[in-house]
């Protein structure tokens, strides 16, 4: 039967990832439908995931309320200044532009904005733009796994907590580990490819006049984005610095009245009501903004697929333990690739992180395995069809930026593959440090 329950499983994550976008969501309520009405298996409302439902819902609109203030507007003008004044680095600091984005936002959808600007500073460089928007991508996506904000990052800390693992010291393996390890993916990536001059399909491009180089632009800021946008910061800040008062690790705060997941719900909400309030926006604006609606997506999605993963798991988890604990005690780089497989098909790191790490600690998996594996569940890059990957091919107009006949030759592969397994190495020996 066990068997049965996992096929039916895997049969709705295949559809809903064949849907796609908010997919993902729906077909795991049917798959919930399938195993507990048709299949007789167990369910309840307390394995959806709420705290991190919530804290999307929150943390996307204080940036959506941020956004129709205009500070999202503001945040790109200041990378597209950065990047522009050093064009000749634009391998190394477009990674760094969007991982920076990631981390502050909390959702990878940030590089959208940039990755224009990319393509153009690489091309009037004269640099393959594959180069620079390959390992940006990526950055956009493994920075969710360092993000203080991330649905990601929120319930893995309260599935870790009961490990003796906080808060503070999940973010303060995955910030440096995935940071460098981005800096790695750079380097290889800065080595893929020809030389754009060298590249047929360019030349060919450039000489039926498909080539073209914009200058710089001044987006029009309106007077409210600055205000709006430390409005933000500080909420983030506030966040991080309650959270680290209030942890095992700190203990300046003992017994709170305020737990760390309510303090990041009602920090954020009370940001997207002090930045309407000061800036005089139109608060009906807030849920056409695009950052809200991808959130609710993602909302959405996470419902979906965590019930219907949490739903097997837990009607299984002494067979799932007694299959895989000795397997993943021996071999714990295992957890990693099993992330990395899982994610390639849920297309959200808050959607596997919340569907297989309970089922992994469950299993017994030491904390330094789970928090050193975490970063694996950023593998959106292997399928060409995410939507920032999606992007990047279309906003490069010389054509280096292509997907091959073969699916899986793409320029995304390699830098994103280096830059988990580094991600993932270095989570094990910061992780063996601090905790």
């Amino acid at each position: 039967m066990i068997t049965l329950e996992l096929l039916i499983v895997l049969l709705f994550i295949y559809l809903g990832a064949r849907m796609g976008g908010i997919g993902i969501g729906l077909a795991g309520g049917a798959g919930v439908i399938a195993l507990s009405v048709v299949l007789g298996v167990p369910t309840s409302q307390s394995f959806i995931p709420v705290d991190v439902i919530l804290i999307i819902m929150s943390v996307i609109t204080a940036i959506a309320a941020m956004q129709v203030a205009g500070g999202m507007d503001w945040l790109v003008q200041l990378a597209e200044n950065f990047l522009r004044k050093h064009p000749e680095r634009i391998t190394f600091y477009a990674p760094i532009v969007t991982f920076l984005m990631t981390l502050m936002a909390g959702t990878g959808h940030t590089a959208f904005s940039t990755l224009p600007v990319i393509a153009e500073v690489a091309k009037g460089q004269g640099v393959r733009p594959s180069r620079p928007l390959s390992i940006a991508v990526v950055a956009s996506q493994v920075a969710i796994t360092a993000s203080p904000i991330s649905a990601a990052v929120v319930a893995f800390a309260a599935m870790l907590a009961p490990q003796g693992v906080d808060y503070i010291m999940l973010l303060a393996v995955c910030i440096p580990s995935t940071f460098i390890a981005c800096m790695i993916g750079a380097f290889v990536a800065n080595f893929m490819g020809c030389e754009l001059k060298d590249d047929t399909i360019y030349q060919q491009r450039l000489n039926d006049g498909q080539i073209k180089l914009e200058r710089q632009q001044q987006r029009q800021i309106l007077p409210t984005a600055k205000t709006a946008t430390f409005i933000f910061l500080g909420a983030i800040l506030l966040v991080v610095c309650y959270a680290a008062a209030i942890s095992n690790s700190i203990g300046l705060i003992t017994d709170p009245a305020l737990g760390r997941n309510e303090a990041i719900i009602a920090v954020m909400l009370a940001a997207a009501g002090i930045i309407v309030f000061t800036t005089k926006v139109d608060a009906s604006k807030i849920p056409s903004a695009a950052t809200f609606r991808s959130g609710m997506t993602a909302c959405v999605c996470v419902l979906g697929v965590a019930w219907l993963g949490s739903t097997f798991v837990n009607a299984h988890v002494e067979d799932i333990k007694h299959v895989a604990g000795s397997l993943l005690s021996q071999h714990p780089w295992m957890l990693a690739l099993v992330l990395f497989l899982a994610s390639m098909l849920l297309y959200s790191q808050g959607a596997t992180t919340v569907a297989l790490m309970p089922a992994a600690l469950a299993i017994g998996v030491a904390p330094l395995t789970a928090v050193a594996s975490f970063s694996a569940v950023s593998a959106l890059f292997v399928l060409p069809t995410y939507p920032t990957l999606l992007a990047a091919v279309e906003m490069d107009d010389t054509g280096s930026t292509r997907i091959g006949r073969y699916i899986f030759n793409h320029p995304f592969l390699i830098p994103g593959v280096v830059t988990i397994a580094s991600s993932v190495i270095l989570g094990f020996g910061f992780g063996s440090l601090i905790l």
